[in-house]
């Protein structure tokens, strides 16, 4: 017998099945509600025709691929594989020792790749991502806002429930093109509210997902930069301090620390695209951290705008677990730090051979 579709039901249907999962769950209804937008946008995006070239990352693929994180993941961040992306860019490109992803051979070449990305991406979710999203949308008879914001789309819904204020009814899905977004694997994506909802068929996607292990060396490498920078860059990033953590408790934290291949891959990238300086003005070293001086606890005025990030985060239910102190959260980051700093030193890797960057030193 063929399920019932959540998708056709009214929106006081929708609430009453909501408030039922919420019973079972005991997530919060409107995070249910937004979660079940979520899968809804991301099924539309990985069944068009470029949805073959696009990857899922960041902390949504933990949380709803993998399920190593508790926390609620509101938005979606997807790369779009430069290679089927831009072509022409990477047809005389160095490509890094693990083959993941073509880089441009020198920094000037990689603020045009950038240029080139950033012109050609907005276009595209403007004039493909959008519309296709927009019609997908119409065809199950949703009423929603598509609004696009250069490589940003944001998919606004008229939510069934009041929420928490620090959770929009929106979902934001963060375009990028500059990576392969390799090493992945396909996962299915199902709503959190399913588990108690056995009676109904809600959305599911099935897409290419980043494996956790390039997720936490990305998550760690931003994590070290505002460490270094003692900035505070924006709401909800404490949530990279979170995501870390799971990882870590996942087993993921040890295994990331001992791939120097992924590790390798994600230093090069960022040396070349996301150039920062410290709080003193002097460039990040990507490779530092990633060949044993990691830095995950701040301190000072940062470490204290942290906190604060953190506790909102925890009032607005975010967190599906009973939330830690933020100083238990920091204790854990401190004792991932030391281990990943001595396992990285102890299966140091000789790049000298197999890395052929300028713009990083070996390591010690």
């Amino acid at each position: 017998m063929d399920k019932e579709s959540f998708n056709n039901l009214s929106p006081e249907g929708w609430r009453e099945a909501l408030a039922f999962a919420e019973e079972k769950t005991g997530r919060p209804a409107h995070l249910l509600e937004k979660d079940v937008w979520v899968v809804q946008t991301m099924e539309i995006l990985f069944s068009e025709p470029f949805g073959g070239d696009l990857a899922l990352k960041g902390g949504t693929s933990l949380s709803k691929a993998y399920q190593v994180i508790r926390r609620f993941s509101e938005d979606i961040d997807v790369t779009y594989d430069i290679r089927a992306f831009a072509p022409e860019l990477v047809s005389r490109s160095n490509v890094d020792n693990t083959g993941y992803d073509p880089l441009p051979p020198s920094r000037s070449q990689a603020q045009l790749w950038s240029k080139t990305v950033n012109s050609r991406l907005t276009a595209w979710v403007q004039e493909t991502a959008a519309p296709a999203i927009n019609e997908a949308m119409e065809r199950v008879g949703f009423d929603v806002n598509v609004e696009v914001s250069e490589h940003r789309l944001f998919v606004t819904y008229r939510p069934v429930f009041e929420g928490h204020s620090f959770v929009k009814p929106q979902v934001m899905v963060d375009f990028g093109a500059r990576s392969s977004g390799k090493p992945s694997r396909v996962c299915e994506i199902v709503c959190d509210a399913a588990i108690g909802l056995p009676e109904l068929s809600l959305p599911t996607a099935h897409a290419a997902v980043m494996l956790p292990q390039r997720t936490f060396w990305e998550k760690a490498t931003a994590v070290h930069v505002y460490c270094l920078q003692e900035r505070v860059r924006g709401e909800r990033f404490s949530r990279h301090w979170c995501d870390l953590a799971e990882l870590d408790q996942a087993g993921y934290g040890d295994q990331s620390a001992q791939d120097r291949m992924t590790a390798t891959a994600v230093a090069r990238h960022k040396s070349l695209f996301f150039r920062e300086n410290d709080r003193d003005g002097n460039p990040v070293n990507y490779l530092d951290a990633v060949t044993g001086d990691l830095c995950l606890v701040p301190g000072g005025d940062a470490c204290a705008a942290l906190a604060s990030d953190y506790e909102r985060m925890l009032a607005s239910g975010m967190l599906l677990d009973e939330g830690e102190s933020f100083e238990q959260l920091l204790e854990k980051c401190a004792d991932l730090e030391q281990r990943t700093n001595m396992l990285a030193m102890k299966d140091s890797y000789d790049f000298s051979e197999s890395v052929k960057n300028p713009y990083l030193r070996k390591p010690k």
